[in-house]
C-alpha cells in the first residue's frame, strides 16, 4: 500500500509540475472591438500614406522646386525669374478661381449637366495648373509625359489645358494691347528717327499643323505652292519692340493683303501713321483711303537693273529697323508647341494658344 501511495503522490506532482509550465489562458483578457481595431489600422493608413506623398512631392514636378532657378523658370515657362512669373499669376489668381473648366462645359453640351459650377474642380492647386499649361506651351510636351510629372492623369491634363487656353485668351484679350500714337512716340526709340510715324511693324508667320482628314480644309490650309501645312498669322509690333497686335490663325494660303484686309488693324490706324512692312505687303491701296503711308523697302526698278545710292540705303535701314519683328516673332516660336507639328487634337485651341503666347513674350523684357 504505501508503494502505491508513493506512486501515486509522484504522478500527482508530476501534473502539477505540467500544469505549472502551461501558459495562462486568454479567456479574461480585455481587447477593443474588432471595430475600434479596424478605424485604428485605417488611421494609421492614411498617415503612412501621407507621410509616403511628403517623401514623394519633391521628386514631382511642382513650381517651388525652381523658385531659386532662374535659368529652369526660363525653360519651363518663358518668365524670366519666379517673381515675375507670381505676379503675373497674382494677378490671374482671383479670376481662375472662378475659372468654368472644360470638362464641365463638355457635360452641358452633352445634357448631363444642366448648369455650370464655376471654380477649379481639378485636385491640382491652381498654381500647378498653371505651371502645366505653360509647361504644355513652353516644351510642347506629350500630355502623357505631363500627366506623369504632375501626378493626374493625360485625360485630365488635356481638359486642364484647354480650360487654362480659353480663360487666359479672354482674361488678356481685355487687356488693351494696341497702344495710343501718344504712347508710341513717347517710346520711340532714337533708331527711328528717320521714320518718326511708324505706328506698327507687320510681318506673317506660319505655324506648322498635321494634315486634317477633310480635302477641303487640307486644299486650304496647305497650298501645293507653299508645301507646308499650316495656319498663317499676321503679328505687329511697335517700335519699341512690343507685341501691340495678333490676328486670329487663318488658312495657310491666305495672302498678306488679305489677311491684312481680314485681321481688323486697318480699324485701329490713324491718319497719319506709317506702317512698316516686308516686299511681300502690296497693301498701300489699303492705307491711302484711311490716311496712312507704307514704309517698304524699295523696288529693283527695270530700266536700270540696280539700286540708287539713296535706294541701298534706305533698304538696308528699314531692313535693321524691321529685325525687330522677326526677333518678336522669334520670341513667340521659343514656346516650342509652335516650334513643331501641331496635333489636329489642338485644332479647337491652337489659335488660343497662340494669341495668349504672342501676349507673354510682353513679359520676357525688352527684345535684346
Amino acid at each position: 500500500m504505501q508503494h502505491i501511495e508513493s506512486g501515486e503522490g509522484e504522478e500527482s506532482r508530476c501534473y502539477q509540475a505540467t500544469v505549472d509550465k502551461l501558459p495562462d489562458h486568454d479567456y479574461l483578457d480585455v481587447r477593443p472591438p474588432v471595430e475600434d481595431q479596424l478605424k485604428a489600422a485605417q488611421e494609421r493608413i492614411k498617415q503612412l500614406e501621407k507621410q509616403l506623398d511628403e517623401q514623394r512631392r519633391p521628386e514631382r514636378h511642382f513650381l517651388e522646386r525652381y523658385s531659386q532657378d532662374p535659368a529652369k523658370i526660363q525653360f519651363y515657362t518663358g518668365f524670366p525669374t519666379y517673381a515675375l512669373l507670381m505676379a503675373f499669376f497674382n494677378f490671374v489668381v482671383p479670376h481662375a478661381s472662378m475659372m468654368t473648366h472644360w470638362s464641365q462645359v463638355v457635360r452641358l453640351k452633352g445634357g448631363e449637366s444642366s448648369s455650370v459650377r464655376a471654380g477649379s474642380q481639378s485636385e491640382l492647386p491652381l498654381i500647378d495648373q498653371f505651371f502645366l499649361f505653360l509647361n504644355k506651351v513652353k516644351l510642347g510636351s506629350f500630355d502623357e509625359d505631363l500627366g506623369d510629372k504632375f501626378g493626374t492623369s493625360s485625360s485630365t491634363v488635356s481638359k486642364l489645358i484647354i480650360s487654362w487656353a480659353n480663360f487666359l485668351y479672354v482674361l488678356l484679350g481685355r487687356i488693351p494691347l494696341w497702344p495710343t500714337r501718344e504712347m508710341v512716340d513717347q517710346h520711340m526709340p532714337d533708331v527711328f528717327k528717320q521714320f518718326p510715324k511708324t505706328r506698327v511693324i507687320l510681318d506673317c508667320t506660319k505655324v506648322f499643323v498635321q494634315a486634317p482628314s477633310s480635302l477641303s480644309l487640307n486644299s486650304e490650309l496647305y497650298p501645293h505652292c507653299k508645301g507646308h501645312d499650316t495656319f498663317k498669322c499676321l503679328v505687329g509690333i511697335s517700335p519699341g519692340g512690343l507685341v501691340t497686335f495678333v490676328s486670329n490663325l487663318y488658312a495657310g494660303g491666305i495672302s498678306n493683303k488679305e489677311i491684312t484686309k481680314q485681321s481688323g488693324i486697318l480699324d485701329l490706324l490713324e491718319p497719319g501713321d506709317e506702317i512698316m512692312v516686308d516686299k511681300g505687303f502690296e497693301i498701300e491701296d489699303l492705307l491711302r483711303p484711311i490716311g496712312c503711308s507704307l514704309v517698304i523697302p524699295p523696288f529693283l526698278a527695270a530700266q536700270s537693273g540696280k539700286f540708287s545710292k539713296e535706294e541701298t540705303k534706305q533698304m538696308q535701314t528699314i531692313a535693321r529697323l524691321r529685325v525687330h519683328v522677326e526677333r518678336a516673332i522669334r520670341r513667340v516660336k521659343q514656346f516650342h508647341l509652335f516650334n513643331s507639328l501641331i496635333p489636329t487634337s489642338l485644332g479647337g485651341t491652337v489659335n488660343q494658344m497662340w494669341t495668349v503666347c504672342c501676349i507673354l513674350t510682353n513679359f520676357q523684357g525688352p527684345l535684346s
